[in-house]
């Protein structure tokens, strides 16, 4: 059974920062680019970082926020720095294999507010 289980997530003020985590299992984590998304409230999911081959982030992000992963303990980080507003959101972890045998998982989401 995949599961994919985020957390770290919460209040913080502008500025401040959070780390997020993702752990995964059952599946072969390390062949998998995993990324986050986020989705504020009203919004559309948008996609904010990937790690697999490379790295790449939304440009709202860049500067701000990295991306990191441990192969072996399946999990997948989201250090986030300067925290502003506009950042506030669900946070979401997603496992991608590309390719002919493409599969893709979601996990459940953490909250994320910045707010003073």
């Amino acid at each position: 059974q995949v599961q994919l289980v985020e957390s770290g997530g919460g209040s913080v003020q502008p500025g401040g920062s959070l780390r997020l985590s993702c752990a995964a299992s059952g599946y072969p984590f390390r062949i998998y680019a995993m990324r986050w998304f986020r989705q504020g409230q009203g919004k559309e999911r948008e996609f904010v970082a990937a790690i697999g081959d490379v790295t790449n982030y939304a440009d709202s992000v860049k500067g701000r926020f990295t991306i990191s992963r441990d192969n072996n303990k399946n999990t997948v980080y989201l250090q986030m720095n300067s925290l502003k507003a506009e950042d506030t959101a669900v946070y979401y972890c997603n496992a991608l294999l590309s390719g002919p045998r493409s599969e893709t998982y979601w996990g459940q989401g953490t909250q994320v507010t910045v707010s003073s």
